[in-house]
C-alpha cells in the first residue's frame, strides 16, 4: 500500500504518540509531569515537548487537560453552539472548516438509490494530524474520509466501499492529494478550498448540513441536531446519521455529544474523537 504525505510534519506519527499519551493519562490517577509523560514513551522531554508543540501548539499539560474525559462536559457549558442560532448568525456560511471548503453539493436522492452505478470514486491513502487517513473523492470533490488509526486499513477500505458498492473504485491519490491538503490547512497547499460532494439519503444530508454549522472549537449535542432539522423526536435516527457520515473531519460528526456530557460513539474510534476535540480546543485557544 503507497500513501501520500500531506506535509513534511510527520503527523500521522505524531497522533500515534497521541495515541499512546491518551492511554497513558487515562491510566494515571493524577496529571502526569511532562518528565513521567515522556519517560513512560520513551522520548526525552525535550524531544517529547517538541512534539507537542509541533503537533498542536500547546504544552503537555494543558492537552491532558483537553484529552480527559470530563472535556467533552467543559465544552458543552462553555462552548455548546445552538444550530438554529449558529443559521441565523450565517455560522453555516462562514464557521467551522468553510474557511477550508466554501462549495459543496449533494447526490439527488436518484443518484443515491443507484449504489453509486456509473460513479467512478478515486481513492488513496494520506498521513494525516490524526494517523492514516483514506481519502475518496468524485470529479466533484472529496466524499469519503476515514481514520485507520484505531480501526484498521482493511476495515476502514470495506467500510467506504460498501457505502456506495455499485461505483468504480480507482487509486489515484495524486488527483485527490490538492483537495487533502487544503482539507488538513497544510502549509504547502495550493488550494484554498476542498470541495466535499455528498453521497447519502436526503435525511442523512440533512443532519451533515446542520453539522457543517457547528464552529471550529465548539460542539452540539444530538438532540440539537434533531431540533434543528424539525425533527426534534428523531434524536436515535440523528445519531445514527452522524454515525454514517462518510466524511469525517470535514463535515465535524466529532462534534455531536450526549447531553450529559458523554462523547457518545464515533465511527472511527472514541480515541480518535478525543484528539479531534482536543486538537481544535488546543487551536482555537493557543
Amino acid at each position: 500500500m503507497e500513501q501520500t504525505h500531506i506535509s513534511d510534519a510527520d503527523s500521522g506519527y505524531h497522533f500515534n504518540v497521541m495515541r499512546r499519551a491518551i492511554d497513558l493519562i487515562d491510566g494515571a490517577e493524577d496529571t502526569l509531569s511532562l518528565d513521567a509523560l515522556a519517560g513512560e514513551m520513551g522520548m526525552s522531554p525535550a524531544h517529547f515537548q517538541r512534539i507537542f508543540s509541533r503537533w498542536v501548539g500547546v504544552s503537555p499539560k494543558r492537552y491532558q487537560q483537553y484529552l480527559t474525559l470530563g472535556h467533552a462536559k467543559a465544552l458543552l457549558a462553555d462552548r455548546f453552539t445552538t444550530l438554529e442560532a449558529a443559521h441565523e448568525a450565517g455560522l453555516s456560511g462562514s464557521g467551522r472548516l468553510h474557511d477550508l471548503f466554501l462549495r459543496w453539493e449533494a447526490m439527488s436522492p436518484g443518484e443515491f438509490a443507484k449504489g453509486g452505478a456509473g460513479l467512478t470514486i478515486y481513492w488513496g491513502w494520506f498521513d494525516s494530524p490524526f494517523g492514516l487517513a483514506l481519502v475518496m473523492g468524485t470529479d466533484k470533490g472529496i466524499c469519503g474520509l476515514g481514520f485507520a488509526a484505531e480501526m484498521g486499513e482493511d476495515w476502514a477500505m470495506q467500510d467506504l466501499v460498501r457505502r456506495w458498492p455499485q461505483a468504480d473504485f480507482v487509486e489515484d491519490p495524486m488527483r485527490l492529494r490538492p483537495w487533502v491538503l487544503a482539507a488538513f490547512g497544510a502549509e504547502d497547499a495550493e488550494l484554498k478550498q476542498a470541495p466535499l460532494y455528498l453521497i447519502g439519503a436526503p435525511f442523512q444530508i440533512k443532519v451533515w448540513e446542520a453539522l457543517l454549522q457547528i464552529p471550529t472549537g465548539h460542539v452540539t449535542t444530538y438532540s440539537e441536531i434533531a431540533d434543528s432539522i424539525g425533527n426534534p423526536r428523531a434524536v436515535r435516527a440523528v445519531g445514527t446519521a452522524v454515525g454514517r457520515n462518510p466524511v469525517s473531519w470535514l463535515i465535524p460528526c466529532h462534534r455531536a455529544l450526549r447531553k450529559s456530557g458523554g462523547l457518545g460513539g464515533y465511527h472511527w474510534g472514541l480515541p480518535v474523537k478525543r484528539a479531534l476535540l482536543a486538537y481544535e480546543s488546543a487551536r482555537v485557544e493557543a
